[in-house]
Order: structure tokens, then C-alpha cells, then sequence
């Protein structure tokens, strides 16, 4: 019998959601049988708020026991990674990404233009605070930390005192609560974080089995996209802490397929943003990228982020 392979995940529900959803695809693609191994990380283990906590917290335990060898391979959700490639290990595929929209979790079924005039809404990321008083909505905007779970429980639970949270739509829909969502937001209103909805399958480099074994995996157009949006944010010199958000679609245009990449950095208060775009091929997804990131610094985008640490 074929040993099984070790996929390391850690132990939340959207992390086993989406590990056991990337088990079963690569199963189902090469026969190869996968066993989950869950590993605690240092933001399991903290309360404090994810800008605090560092870029690449929820993800350093997982690379830590792949350098070890005591997992074969780990699925990130691919806007928690750092932008910096890592020596010792590769990406060895972009699953097809979900939809990578935020959503709105709201009491009494409103959507976001209907919630009143002080309303409370709690979001865990800067970039999402940012956006949401640049809406000049007058709403109370708090940051907040947890799970999925715990989050939807501060606006629809017995103890609810929230009117609303904003969340990833991807992580909603993994566990199986996409029916509370009561509004997918436009990415005119809130623009997502680069990368959000994709996941990354992360293998040892010189793996050179595991690495032809997991491209199975590969969907192109996600990891064109996830290309473009990443360089523009590695361009930008920010984290996933920074109020940096990108979104690339493809479309096929009149030459082939069309990368068309948003970006836009908002100041903390919302009161100053600058927003900007560019096309290109999906071949050269990662200079469409960078060139966005240098129109945004020229456009003044640096005195917007404040510090990234």
C-alpha cells in the first residue's frame, strides 16, 4: 500500500476545510492517498490583533515542519504568505481560486448601504477598515480577531454586539456558511486583499517528485492572476497588514487572454486613496504587477501605508 502522504494544516476549521478540500483534489488526481497532520502556530496561541502579530504568523510553523521534514507538503491561504520566495521551499501550485470578493455578514439580513448611521462593523484588517470609512457610511468601524465562526457569533450569536463583519466570502463559502452572507461587496466599494481567495500548496524544493506530483493541482489563470497581484505588492515593499489591495481578473480580449489588474492603497482613516490599473498577458503577470506598484508610488501611494512592521 502507498504511504500516505503528509499535508500539514493547521487546526481551525477554515485551515481543515480548505487542507482536506486540497487532500481530496490531489487524491482524486493521482490516486495518491493524504493524511492530515495539524500543527499549532504562534497566532493559534495569541489573541493580539494580526497587525501586531507580524506578517507570515500563521504561516511559519507550517515551514517550519516542512524544513524538518515532519510533513510533506502545507496549503496556505495564499494572502497570509510573505511576499519574499522562500530558499528551501516552492510553490508547486495555485488551486482554482474561490471567489475572492469580501462579504458582508449583517444583522437582520441589511446590506451595507442599509446599516444606520453608527452602526458598529467589525473587520480584522486594516485594508478592510480603510475602505470602509473611505465609504463615508458613517459607521463605527472595530478591529476584531478570531475565527470565522466567532466573528458571524459577535453579529448573528446569543451575544451578539455587532451590527455587521466583513469577511473573506472564500472562507465563508470553505465552511459551509455562505447562507448568512447578506451581500457579496462590489470590488468598487471593497477592494480585496491580493491573493485573497486563492490558496498555495507549498512543497520542499528539492522534492523534485512532489513538485511534479502537486502541479496536478495547477489552474493557470488563478496563479496568473495571484502573480499579478503579489508583485504589486511586493513592489509596494507592504505586507498583508498594509491597506493594499489588488484585484486581477482575465478576460480574453482581441490578441487572447487579458490580465486586468486594480490596485489601490488607502490611507488607515480613509480620507486619501489612490487607485489605479493596468492590462497586459497573463505571461507577464508579474511585470503588470510591478508596473502598477510604480504608478501607485508615483502617484504618491508610499505616504498612504504608514509602517508595515
Amino acid at each position: 500500500m502507498t504511504t500516505p502522504l503528509r499535508l500539514g494544516t493547521r487546526g481551525s476549521a477554515l485551515a481543515l476545510a480548505q487542507s482536506q478540500l486540497v487532500a481530496d483534489s490531489l487524491t482524486a488526481a493521482t490516486g495518491r492517498p493524504v493524511e492530515l497532520v495539524r500543527i499549532v502556530t504562534a497566532g493559534d496561541r495569541s489573541a493580539a490583533p494580526v497587525a501586531q502579530l507580524g506578517v507570515g504568523v500563521f504561516v511559519s510553523a507550517l515551514r517550519d515542519a516542512l524544513i524538518a521534514n515532519e510533513i510533506d507538503f502545507a496549503v496556505h491561504s495564499y494572502k497570509d504568505l510573505p511576499t519574499a520566495q522562500h530558499p528551501s521551499l516552492h510553490i508547486a501550485a495555485v488551486p482554482q481560486r474561490e471567489d475572492p470578493r469580501d462579504a458582508l455578514v449583517a444583522r437582520d439580513g441589511l446590506i451595507l448601504t442599509d446599516l444606520p448611521p453608527g452602526a458598529v462593523i467589525g473587520t480584522g484588517a486594516v485594508r478592510r477598515i480603510a475602505q470602509l470609512h473611505a465609504l463615508g457610511l458613517q459607521l463605527q468601524v472595530t478591529p476584531i480577531r478570531g475565527n470565522i465562526d466567532s466573528r458571524i457569533a459577535r453579529v448573528l450569536g446569543p451575544g451578539a454586539d455587532l451590527d455587521a463583519v466583513v469577511l473573506a466570502r472564500a472562507g465563508v463559502v470553505r465552511i459551509g456558511r455562505a447562507a448568512e452572507i447578506t451581500e457579496t461587496l462590489d470590488p468598487m466599494l471593497m477592494l480585496p486583499a491580493p491573493a485573497q481567495g486563492a490558496l498555495a500548496v507549498e512543497c520542499r524544493s528539492d522534492d523534485a517528485d512532489l513538485v511534479e506530483l502537486l502541479a496536478a493541482l495547477d489552474h493557470a489563470p488563478s496563479r496568473a492572476a495571484v502573480t499579478a497581484e503579489r508583485a504589486m505588492l511586493a513592489t509596494l515593499e507592504a505586507g498583508c497588514s498594509a491597506p493594499v489591495a489588488a484585484h486581477a481578473e482575465l478576460a480574453e480580449g482581441e490578441q487572447g487572454d487579458e490580465i486586468y489588474l486594480r490596485g489601490a492603497v488607502i490611507s488607515p482613516d480613509g480620507a486619501r486613496a489612490v487607485r489605479l490599473s493596468r492590462t497586459g498577458t497573463p505571461a507577464d503577470a508579474a511585470e503588470i504587477g510591478k508596473a502598477l506598484a510604480a504608478d501607485l508610488l508615483d502617484a504618491g501611494a508610499d505616504t498612504l501605508m504608514g509602517s508595515t512592521e
